[in-house]
């Protein structure tokens, strides 16, 4: 007869075990793992990488993209994607030097949340309702919002004057550390995205469209509604983008940003979100946004080039997609 002593302690590292399993399996995890190795690494490799203002400038260099990549988020998690909006943000820009200089910075903000929030919308629509694949409309509307911006511009580089428009490009120290408004409202932004996807019954509609759509159909949720909404809301976002982005440097050029759809899919991939949808986390791509710069940063310091860079962040996310097949693949099995 066995006694109570005796199973205990195998109970318990069973559970133990379980959690550890469970831990593991968490998304968020190898995305957190990946940047503190990161941190570390690079800590020790520079002198200068831990200075105060290094890591301000890590924070300051994240924000655009941070914020874009929460977009590219909830788009990629319903399984599309969205090659437009970085595009989308930098003709923002040019809204908001151009009509803020002959209509005050008040209208210019209105008109370039509209203006994005219109091309989410179209988006969205021709996704949802014209049932085009994702890869396709926003690659055309990438193209046309190119060309659009060009045309707009006159292919000049418009210097915005500080006021409003410039406004998260306030500097704030605290500690030491020099940060931004822009840095602030990215972090708002994530942690507002991070409430809904996970507290809402609107981010758990999301998730099933994304994860099983039939389901999704079956169980009453109107997939073609919640795709609108997300290609609305990362029009939106994408407004903030570039509102940011003169905080950042106050010029609206319309050749700025020409590799930011793929700076975001490379940040939310790594952060762990899968690209066939219904499984990430924004919180994950907040992590892999603040991987690849600080990837890149420590890199620079350690005196590697810019080619080389390149190599090992198309490597990672290689790594990374291939870490999601193995995991989707346990998971069916």
């Amino acid at each position: 007869m066995t006694s109570t002593s005796d199973t205990t302690p195998t109970r318990r590292g069973a559970t133990s075990a379980t959690r550890w399993a469970d831990l593991a399996r968490n998304p968020l995890v190898g995305p957190l793992a990946a940047l503190v190795v990161a941190v570390v690494a690079f800590s020790l490799i520079t002198d200068t990488f831990l200075r105060p203002a290094n890591l301000s400038l890590i924070l300051q260099q994240s924000v655009v993209i941070g914020i874009l990549a929460v977009a590219q988020t909830v788009v990629i998690l319903t399984a599309g994607i969205d090659l437009s909006i970085g595009a989308v943000a930098v003709l923002g820009t040019i809204i908001l030097a151009k009509v803020g200089g002959s209509h005050g910075p008040e209208v210019a903000i209105v008109a370039a949340v509209v203006t994005l929030v219109l091309v989410g919308l179209v988006n969205g629509a021709l996704v949802a309702w014209v049932h085009l694949p994702p890869f396709i409309v926003t690659l055309g509307v990438f193209t046309a919002m190119y060309a659009a911006t060009q045309l707009y511009a006159g292919s000049q580089v418009y210097p915005v004057d500080k006021g409003i428009l410039t406004w998260l490009g306030t500097k704030l120290s605290a500690g030491g550390l020099t940060i931004t408004t822009g840095v602030l409202a990215m972090l708002a932004i994530y942690l507002v995205a991070w409430y809904v996807l996970s507290q809402t019954a609107a981010g758990r509609h999301l998730y099933a469209v994304g994860g099983a759509p039939e389901a999704a159909r079956l169980s009453g949720i109107r997939s073609g509604r919640v795709l609108v909404l997300t290609y609305l809301a990362a029009g939106l976002i994408a407004a903030v983008a570039a509102w940011a982005a003169l905080g950042r440097i106050p010029n609206a050029d319309p050749n700025a940003y020409q590799n930011a759809n793929l700076e975001t899919i490379t940040a939310v991939v790594i952060g762990g979100t899968s690209l066939f949808g219904g499984r990430g986390s924004v919180l994950g791509t907040l992590a892999g946004t603040l991987i690849v710069a600080v990837l890149r940063n420590g890199l620079t310091q350690a005196g590697v080039d810019n080619l080389y860079q390149n190599i090992a962040t198309g490597v990672l996310v290689i790594a990374a997609v291939a870490l999601d097949q193995v995991s989707r693949r346990r998971v069916q099995t």
